[in-house]
Formats: structure tokens, sequence, C-alpha cells
């Protein structure tokens, strides 16, 4: 289902907007989000097309947590190509370390890309057998990222 937006929203150039669109169904990702003069809007690749949806804007705030593909064996891969990140800064302390246990929901990593910080979760509990990343260096989609078992 596409949404149809007024001519201008807030503005937000949407000109712009259906080129990124466009440009969105020719990659691997998923999912792209932008702010530009106080309007947040995220493309999406559904499974029956593209769906563009203002997003309200109350503060820099991560984006919504995202799940890892997960093997059958425990390999959590990358869901995006971007840059691997295992705390939410460089002074804080990494979201997970080996043998440390995890469950549902629980923010593993940070993939950035296109300038989004991406909260990356556990599909499933268990315990972080290996951390298959270097921080702050590229990934490719479905580059392996952790073995929780």
């Amino acid at each position: 289902m596409t949404k149809t937006l007024p001519a201008k929203a807030k503005g937000l150039n949407l000109a712009d907007l259906q080129q990124l669109a466009d440009w969105l169904e020719t990659t691997a990702l998923e999912e792209v989000e932008l702010e530009q003069n106080g309007v947040r809007m995220r493309l999406k690749k559904p499974a029956s097309g593209m769906v563009a949806a203002p997003l309200p804007v109350a503060q820099p705030a991560a984006a919504p947590a995202a799940p890892a593909a997960a093997e059958a064996t425990g390999t959590f891969k990358a869901p995006m190509v971007g840059t691997f990140y295992r705390a939410a800064n460089p002074d804080a302390a990494p979201f997970v370390d080996v043998g440390d246990k995890v469950k549902p929901g629980q923010t593993l990593c940070i993939i950035e890309a296109m300038k989004t910080m991406n909260q990356i979760a556990a599909e499933k509990a268990g315990t972080v057998k290996a951390i298959l990343a270097d921080n702050a260096q590229p990934v490719e989609f479905g580059h392996p990222l952790f073995i929780i078992e």
C-alpha cells in the first residue's frame, strides 16, 4: 500500500523522497530513514511495495531495534551494510561480551548505515559464545556478528 503525501510536507522535498524511494528499490537495504527540517521519514520495503510515513521527531534517538538474522547454528548475521559498533558510544560499555546471557529483544550492537544508528537485537535467548566482528569496522549484509547458543 502506498500512502499519498501532500506536495509539500513541512518543507520536505517530495521529489527527493521519490528519488530516494527509487534508489532504495535498487539496493539490498530493507529500509532507510532521513530527517529534514524537523520531519523524519522512513522508507521500508514491505513485501507488497514501498511505504512512506511521517514519524514524530521528539529527540535524536536511535532507530528502532532491528532483529539480526539467525541460523540454526546460533550465528547472528548483519541484516544490513554499515559500520559495526559494540557500544552506544566510545566511552560506553559494550552492549554484550562473551559469556553474557541475552534475551529476545536485547540490543547486541549498533550498525550505522547512512548516518542512522540501527540497534540490532537478539531474536532468541542464549549465551554469547563469540563476537565475530571488530568494533568500528565495516560489515556487509550477512556478515557473521555473533555466535549465541
